[in-house]
C-alpha cells in the first residue's frame, strides 16, 4: 500500500511540473497593438457585415487588451458600441467584464 501512495505522490509531481511550463506561456500578456485589430476589422464594424476569419483571430489573440482599449476614448467605441459588441459575438467572444 505504502509503494502504491509514493507511486501516485510521484506521478502528481511529475505531472505538475510537466504542466507548469505551459500555465506560464498562458500567462504572457499580448502586446496590445490595435492597429492590427481595427484594419482587418473595420469592414464588419462599418457595415455590419460578418466579421473575417483574420478580424477573429485578431481579435482572439488581443482579448486580454479589452479593457485598456475600454479606457481609451477612441478606442472604446470599437469593443462598447452596437456594432463592437456584434463583431465580438459573431467571433465567440465574451464582452470583457473590467
Amino acid at each position: 500500500m505504502k509503494f502504491t501512495g509514493i507511486l501516485y505522490i510521484a506521478f502528481v509531481i511529475v505531472l505538475v511540473s510537466a504542466l507548469a511550463p505551459a500555465t506560464a506561456v498562458l500567462e504572457e500578456k499580448v502586446e496590445c497593438i490595435p492597429r492590427e485589430i481595427f484594419v482587418v476589422c473595420l469592414p464588419a464594424y462599418e457595415s455590419g457585415s460578418p466579421p473575417s476569419a483574420e478580424c477573429c483571430g485578431k481579435l482572439k489573440e488581443q482579448e486580454s487588451c479589452f479593457c485598456d482599449y475600454l479606457k481609451n476614448p477612441v478606442l472604446a467605441p470599437y469593443i462598447d458600441s452596437q456594432s463592437g459588441r456584434k463583431v465580438l459575438a459573431a467571433c465567440g467572444i465574451p464582452y470583457p467584464t473590467c
